[in-house]
């Protein structure tokens, strides 16, 4: 149509030349033909051989001519046009089928057709709005290979290969830019581990810690909230696992791979796992923020070294930060050394462990059969487990196992003075060397040889030293968090609801709580860390529960003696204790073998008991049986009133002590007491 009013505008003024001329014929006719005037036009118009019919036919034409031509041109011409375009099409089309077969080796050679197709489409499509998409795209696609930015590299595929997936015309483009991308994106996740282990940005429960109260903690935030997504960080390698059988079973396994498979037979014979859950159980932590029915992820091998309690977020050791709705800090506790040790040099500390970790057990494992002796400081829990644990080693590796404290027998901080000795002999059966009363002075490496100078002049030389004094409650987070930190027991104050701050809870062995029976404490065994995680959870989901419970701690020295115990038990309190001769019955594995799991706390439970019917055998004192503590009762006091019992080879009746202990009443004969134990009982 444009075409065809161009070519009238150039014609029309020959067509009024040509009206004018005959105009003029017709005035100078009538001039000449004056006598007729009114006539001549119709004469001249219609026919006659006359000159001016024949301009009239040439005017007729002169019109008709420049009709037809300009039709004709203008067909041509917008015909000319359709075969153009038509060919440009075709042209633009092969040039993208040939950019496409060509190798992405080079960016600059794919560069100038992804541009000079943006440019074509643009001009002949009258939609402007669908080809501008394209050209900020099809420019920095073939040239993200050639940086060696990971991850840059990572995240820009992602976004720019979605968009041309909407480019309606040529379907060619969404292709070509993912051959570019797709190489780049395997190597680069390959090569780069961060981007496997992408920390979520946010979680609605964050767990600070890798330890048993974290993982009862996540149990039970799921228990209460089905669809809860919980974020467990950990500075360990490994899943959660439970710390007791480190120091225990599995010095008692016989499968010499159990480094590796850290399974263990428990005392009834049957075979588990230290970790809690294997790795099914949890989901990966960069799928977390996505996961519908959420779950529990656990971040391994990082750290939280700073927290923001206002702002609600952490920072992790590598910057990263991660906010949260919640969060519980069960960061637990790192294990003490002797500043004397700390002092004494590299060589010193190389051939120290400070046991509490698996890696620890592992390197232990591996030291004690390399080496000829072995010396353990601390006549505590882990002191004297480990020392009886590898005793039972030497007696076929010939490995010497000597064991020194500062008390005058085993657990003498815990046990009546008398039980003590007893336990001592019992370690002694075991093939341990016993040094008592040392309290050490210096520390040396000398000939190849550890020499540890005790401060009334002994000395002992050894090949590695392993350190068992006690735990530090690792309170790392309460300086930037603003936490206060008890002066008397350490750890994190807590509230009853063992809450530190506003959306802040504390559990496990980093918590100083308040009992309501014995005053403020801090708790290090598995039962604590079991239950104050689980309530911790509860809480953290808006039970708003207060921290009754006694907890109870268990040790074991081999699998014929063992103990529980629960309060405070303290030998420097005045002690009753109730004994009787023990079966086969009263040991570690009848126990487990009765209650069907290793760890004994795993059956007990915060119901109240219920008083057995006392046994009506008379209850013998402790004098007439003081050569035989086979298995008995020890209660605790303070101002006549029991905190504290320990059951010797006494097990599964851990909620008639609680309930002793919670009832808080004077008792005239702690004998009668003892019955409800049915200790007398084959």
């Amino acid at each position: 149509m444009l075409k065809c009013r161009t070519v009238w505008r150039k014609l029309a003024p020959l067509a009024r030349a040509s009206s004018t001329v005959c105009r003029q014929n017709v005035r100078r006719t009538g001039l000449t033909h004056g006598r007729l005037p009114a006539q001549v036009p119709a004469a001249h118009m219609s026919t006659g051989p006359a000159g001016g019919g024949r301009e009239n036919q040439l005017y007729f034409l002169l019109v008709g001519v420049a009709c037809v031509g300009g039709g004709v041109y203008a067909y041509r011409t917008v015909k000319g046009d359709q075969l153009r375009y038509q060919d440009r099409i075709d042209e633009i089309a092969s040039r993208q089928e040939k950019f496409n077969t060509e190798k992405p080796d080079t960016p600059s050679e794919s560069e100038p057709p992804a541009v000079e197709a943006t440019e074509t489409q643009v001009v002949p499509k009258p939609e402007p709005q669908a080809e501008p998409v394209p050209e900020p795209q099809a420019e920095p696609l073939p040239e993200e290979p050639s940086p060696p930015v990971p991850d840059a590299e990572v995240e820009a595929p992602s976004e720019t290969t979605e968009p041309p997936l909407e480019e309606p015309v040529v379907e060619a483009p969404p292709e070509e830019p993912a051959e570019p991308h797709a190489v780049p994106v395997v190597e680069e996740v390959g090569e780069s581990t961060p981007v496997s282990l992408k920390v979520p940005s946010h979680t609605p429960y964050l767990l600070i810690g890798g330890g048993t109260a974290s993982f009862a903690a996540a149990r039970s935030i799921r228990a209460r909230d089905p669809g809860a997504k919980v974020l467990i960080v950990t500075d360990e390698p490994d899943l959660p696992y439970m710390r007791p059988p480190l120091s225990k079973e599995l010095w008692f396994s016989d499968d010499p791979s159990v480094t590796e498979t850290l399974r263990f037979k428990q005392w009834n014979g049957k075979e588990r796992s230290i970790y809690f859950q294997p790795a099914s159980f949890y989901i990966n932590p960069e799928e977390l923020e996505g996961t519908e029915n959420g779950g529990v992820a656990v971040l391994t091998g990082r750290k939280v070294v700073h927290m923001d309690v206002r702002g609600n977020k952490v920072k992790l050791d590598d910057d990263t930060e991660i906010s949260y709705d919640k969060c519980l800090i069960a960061t637990g506790g790192v294990p003490r050394n002797l500043q004397v040790m700390e002092r004494a040099g590299e060589e010193v500390m190389k051939r120290t462990t400070l046991f509490r970790k698996v890696d620890d057990f592992k390197s232990l494992d591996k030291v004690s059969r390399n080496i000829k002796s072995i010396t353990i400081i601390g006549g505590g829990f882990l002191g004297s487990e480990l020392a009886c644990a590898l005793g039972r080693r030497s007696n076929d590796s010939g490995l010497e196992v000597i064991q020194m404290y500062p008390e005058k027998g085993n657990m003498g901080k815990v046990l009546p003075e008398y039980l003590s000795n007893w336990t001592t002999e019992k370690v002694k059966r075991e093939g341990v060397k016993i040094i008592s009363e040392a309290l050490v002075k210096s520390v040396t490496f000398k000939d190849d040889k550890v020499e540890i100078l005790l401060k009334d002049g002994r000395l002992v030389k050894t090949d590695h030293i392993v350190a068992a004094v006690g735990l530090e409650p690792n309170v790392d987070l309460a300086k930037s968090a603003g936490l206060e930190v008890d002066s008397d027991f350490g750890g994190f104050r807590v509230n009853a609801e063992l809450q530190a701050r506003s959306n802040i809870w504390v559990a496990g062995d980093a918590a100083c709580f308040y009992d309501i029976r014995l005053g403020r404490r801090r708790v290090e065994h598995h039962d604590h860390a079991v239950v104050s995680g689980r309530l911790a959870g509860e809480n953290m989901t808006g039970a708003n529960k207060p921290y009754w419970h006694q907890s109870m701690f268990w040790s074991d020295l081999g699998p014929d003696v063992g103990y529980e115990a629960i309060g405070i038990v303290d030998s420097s309190l005045p002690t009753v204790g109730v004994f009787a001769k023990a079966t086969s019955k009263d040991t570690p594995r009848a126990a487990t073998e009765k209650s069907g799991t290793g760890i004994r706390s795993e059956s007990e439970t915060e119901d109240t008991a219920t008083s057995p019917v006392a046994s009506s055998t008379p209850a013998p004192s402790v004098e007439q049986n003081r050569d035989d503590y086979g298995k008995g009762v020890i209660f605790y006091l303070r101002d006549k009133v029991v905190v504290g019992i320990i059951l010797w080879n006494v097990f599964n009746r851990m909620p008639i002590a609680r309930k002793i202990i919670k009832d808080g009443e004077e008792h005239a004969d702690l004998n009668e007491v003892a019955k409800l134990f049915n200790i007398h009982e084959d």
